[in-house]
This record gives structure tokens, C-alpha cells and sequence, in this order.
């Protein structure tokens, strides 16, 4: 999922990605070997090259871990990481460096942009023989993650962790409205009722919202929320059907879910508009009590002195549980290897597998099985107070236009936005999407 704040690059559309991804803006890096290509001058062969799009608190994280990886293999030499752009200017470079033969050895990608990928011939399968080959099975991972990446029977990417969408909650707030328990923690809130009520009891102690989700110039987190409610409702079908090419949403649970949404911007308890830092503000302020975004705001939260603050999975309002999610996961771009570079791949992989409790002080539940059952992960706070969310899990429908960061959620999450900014009907939004969407349901992969 995600690491960013809503930035421009995150919104960028495929086709202008494509369009001027001849612009290679590197950070936290010597020399990328597209760039090494363009200019002429030599690779080293013994280098392995990895590629990946994490900024901020992860990409501190991410190059501990690259340390790691290098203190292991032979030093500083040992590995060239280079960091591009959030979203889909840094799909748009992977795709057209490995069309080019220059991809890196390595890289990462999000679930659900693996899926296009892959169909568009970018990535190798990882077969059960590479697993082995660094002491890895299916059984290590996450089953819900590990599922989602398998596609026609391959495996095409090793899940890294889970990010799902969970709900933060205000410690202060939540004990003035009873809605704590005896040791601190937020109690079970599940059920429309009970959550409401709930909304209702933080907003006599606020004074007005209870609840905060980002909705101006932001169009992912919308999306996010409406996806996880919509999931636990129990005529949900999937959005997207045949890889894209139809909407088959229902439209009764759609606008049943928006139409909840607008209830309770309308009753005062979620916020009409508010930018992505301003959602966080509202909670962090003690002017709400809940917040709903990505576990990756755990690190925003733990900077802002006094705040005391926990984090649970988002509670089931319908009929089963379901949380919104994605997973980062390394992926090999396709390229003509030899068993030594191939084994040199899968050792990377496994060493930063292995290296997954740090991955987690991000707010990241690892999909790594030793690390998300060890006593070490299980003492962390609150990472282990939502670590169910990543059982529950739901990732966006395969379309190449799909995923996170894509022209999708942009053009999807920017309906939802409007619906509860009170500009739009659940019933007019699904035809601004239908409508918006129309070129890309009949509009072949260019990949």
C-alpha cells in the first residue's frame, strides 16, 4: 500500500506515466542500471539490483534492511537499491526497463499490481524449486496473501507483509466516552448499533465529529473505505469482473454503504471534507476519536508527543469480516538469468524475509510466518492489537488499470469523495464511475 500522504504521484494516470517515464527521477541511489544503460557504461555482474518505491518511515526501514542484506553478502558492492516515485510513474519505469533488458534483479510491487504485470509477460514466475533453494514453502507465508499472488496455478510474487486499512482511536477521547475497558483498550465495537452508538457518544465528548476519513484531494483512502464496508456486506459482489473489462458491482449494496457514509456526515459524526493531513490532525487533536487509514500512519502517530493513542482492525458494520488491504511483495522482472543469478535473487529475498520485525515497527503486519508467530512481533504495540486484519483481508479486483495507486482508484475514489462531501448522489456516483470508466472496460492492456 502504500506509504504516502496523497501526492501527485500517486494520481497519475497509466498513460501518462507511460508517457513520460523517459524522465528517471532517482532517490537514495548511485546509478540505476536503466540509467547505467542509457549512458553506457559497464554493470557490475555481481551486483544485484533492486528496485523498489518506499519513502519516509519505510524507506528508512527498507534500507536498514539493505544494510542487512549487504553486511551478509559481501558489503557495500553487493547491492545497488534504488528508490523511484510512489504509484504509477515507478510501475511505468519497471515495465519499460524490463522491455528494454535493463530490469533490475529484484523488485518490489504491490499485489495487486503484480497481477497486470504478470499478465503483461513483466514478471517470472518463482517456482517451488526457487523456493527451496533459500529453505522457503508456501506453508511460510500468510495464506490469505499467499493466495491472492497465485495466478494460474504460479506463483508470481512473495509477499513482504499485509497493509491493511484499520481504524486508530483516540485513548483520551474514547475513556471520556466509555467506550474503553479496564486495561486501556478500545472495546469490541462491532454491529451497525453498537457502532454507532459508539460515534454518537465521542461526538457529545468532541463537541461534533467522531469519526475522520480523508476525502479532499484524495481519492485513495475514500476507495479504501468504501471497499472494506462494501466486503463485509453480504450481498457484495466483486466490482470488476473478467480482468476488467465489465463492472459488476451490486448496486443495491453500493448505494446501501455510500448511503451509510452520507448518514453519518449528515448526523455530524464523519467529517464532510478534509485533506489527508487534516483527517489525521482531527484525531490526533483529540477532536475526534477514530480515525481510518493505512497501518502505515502508525509511525505519524507515534511522533506527535502526548498523543496516546491504540489501533484495532475496522469494526464488522455488516455481515462478515473484511478489511481492505494490499501487500507489498518482491517480484523478478523478467530477464535472462543464470542459476547463480537466480539463486543470488532468492537469497536477497529470503535475507530481508528474515528481516521482517523491523519491516513491522512500520505498522506493516509481516506476511512471513516465523516473524508474525514470533514472541518478539507479538510483544509489539499496538501492531499485535490488529494483526486479524491481515486474515480478513481484501484486495482490489485484477484490472490493468488496477491496484493501488492506479487510474482506478483515482477515478473511483474521487466519486466516493464527492458522495460524502454531500456533492453526490451513491446513485450518481456509480453513474460518474460507469461513464469514467467506459474507456477502460473496452480498452485492451497495453502492457
Amino acid at each position: 500500500m502504500a506509504t504516502g500522504s496523497g501526492s501527485f504521484t500517486r494520481r497519475s494516470l497509466l498513460g501518462a506515466g507511460l508517457a513520460a517515464a523517459g524522465t528517471f527521477a532517482l532517490a537514495g541511489c548511485t546509478k540505476s542500471p536503466l540509467a547505467a544503460g542509457l549512458v553506457g557504461s559497464a554493470l557490475n555482474p555481481d551486483q544485484l539490483v533492486f528496485w523498489n518505491l518506499f519513502g519516509g518511515g519505510d524507506g528508512s526501514r527498507m534500507q536498514e534492511m539493505e544494510a542487512g542484506y549487504s553486511k551478509l553478502h559481501g558489503g557495500a558492492g553487493s547491492l545497488q537499491a534504488t528508490t523511484f516515485a510512489w504509484g504509477n510513474p515507478y510501475y511505468s519505469k519497471l515495465t519499460l526497463a524490463t522491455v528494454g533488458n535493463k530490469p533490475p534483479d529484484v523488485a518490489i510491487a504491490h499485489l495487486t499490481r503484480a497481477k497486470p504485470l504478470y499478465a503483461g509477460n513483466i514478471l517470472e514466475p518463482i517456482t517451488d524449486a526457487d523456493l527451496a533453494s533459500v529453505g522457503l514453502t508456501a506453508s511460510d507465508f500468510n495464506q490469505k496473501a499467499w493466495a491472492a499472488q497465485q495466478t494460474n496455478g504460479n506463483t508470481i510474487a512473495i509477499p513482504l507483509d499485509t497493509h491493511p486499512l484499520v481504524m486508530f482511536y483516540n485513548q483520551d477521547v474514547c475513556g471520556k466516552a466509555g467506550l474503553l475497558d479496564a486495561g486501556g483498550k478500545l472495546k469490541p465495537l462491532d454491529g451497525l448499533d453498537t457502532f454507532e452508538k459508539a460515534l454518537a457518544a465521542v461526538s457529545k465528548v468532541t463537541g461534533g465529529t467522531a469519526i475522520t476519513v480523508a476525502n479532499v484531494s484524495e481519492t485513495a483512502t475514500p476507495w479504501r473505505v468504501f471497499w472494506m464496508l462494501y466486503n463485509q456486506h453480504k450481498d457484495a459482489t466483486p466490482f470488476l469482473a473478467d480482468n476488467g473489462s465489465k463492472i459488476s458491482v451490486n448496486e443495491a449494496a453500493f448505494n446501501d454503504v455510500l448511503g451509510r457514509i452520507q448518514t453519518w456526515v449528515k448526523n455530524g459524526w464523519l467529517n464532510k471534507g478534509l485533506d489527508y493531513a487534516g483527517s489525521q490532525t482531527q484525531m490526533f487533536a483529540g477532536k475526534a476519536g477514530f480515525y481510518l487509514q493505512g497501518e502505515w500512519e502508525i509511525t505519524t502517530a507515534q511522533s506527535i508527543k502526548g498523543l496516546t493513542f491504540g489501533m484495532v482492525p475496522v469494526p464488522q458494520l455488516y455481515d462478515k469480516p473484511a478489511a481492505q488491504a494490499d501487500s507489498h511483495t518482491f517480484v523478478l522482472p523478467r530477464k535472462n538469468r543464470t542459476p547463480g543469478q537466480r539463486k543470488q535473487a532468492m537469497e536477497f529475498i529470503k535475507t530481508m524475509l528474515d528481516q521482517s520485525q523491523t519491516w513491522a515497527m512500520g505498522g506493516h503486519v509481516p506476511a512471513y510466518l516465523p516473524t508474525l508467530d514470533s514472541a518478539a512481533y507479538k510483544k509489539l504495540e499496538p501492531q499485535a492489537d490488529y494483526v486479524s486484519a491481515a486474515k480478513d483481508a481484501v484486495y482490489d479486483d485484477p484490472a490493468w488499470y488496477g491496484g493501488s495507486g492506479s487510474t482506478f482508484e483515482n477515478t473511483v475514489g474521487a466519486q466516493m469523495a464527492l458522495v460524502q462531501q454531500l456533492s453526490l448522489s451513491p446513485q450518481g456516483a456509480l453513474k460518474a464511475i460507469k461513464d469514467q470508466l467506459n474507456v477502460y472496460l473496452n480498452t485492451p492492456s497495453p502492457l
